[in-house]
């Protein structure tokens, strides 16, 4: 089986690791553990990167959503190794917007399966373009999971 398990730090993906840790995967199972990474200013109505010292904190910015985001798909990695180390697990971080990112991930991994928490960061993107985890739902040829996270009451009564 091949998983996509598309994360991006929020509360929702952190519980969608754990569910995916839960679930008891034959050895060999291939997970690609995902962050789409946004430009820092795409959700910034009207600032566009320019040259100069703006040009340098644009960079740094860049720079240090990419650190951020290799971190949050390392401890995801540690995460799932530590439940079933059977698990072959490889990590990506890319550009773009998390819908069409997640989506070609999975055609170009075949995967059987994405997994994602049915909200994550990207309000303003989310308010623009719809719910990433619908658009999954509706435009994948494969599985999806949507994880959501549930209060504690829900969880004493399962």
């Amino acid at each position: 089986m091949k998983i996509v398990l598309a994360i991006d730090g929020s509360d929702f993906s952190k519980v969608a690791i754990d569910e995916l840790a839960a679930l008891p995967l034959a050895a060999g199972t291939e997970v690609c553990i995902l962050n789409v990474s946004e430009n820092p200013m795409s959700s910034v109505p009207g600032v566009l990167p320019f040259g100069g010292t703006l040009g340098n904190y644009y960079e740094e910015a860049i720079f240090d959503t990419r650190k951020m985001a290799e971190d949050l798909v390392n401890e995801a990695s540690k995460s799932l190794r530590n439940n079933n180390n059977a698990l072959s697990i490889t990590t990506a971080v890319v550009n773009g917007l998390p819908k069409s990112a997640i989506l070609e991930k999975a055609e170009t991994f075949n995967a059987d399966l994405i997994v994602v928490g049915s909200q994550g960061h990207g309000a303003f993107s989310r308010f623009l373009l719809g719910s990433v985890s619908q658009s999954l739902a509706t435009h994948t040829d494969c599985s999806v999971m949507i994880v959501r996270k549930r209060d504690s009451k829900e969880k004493n009564n399962r």
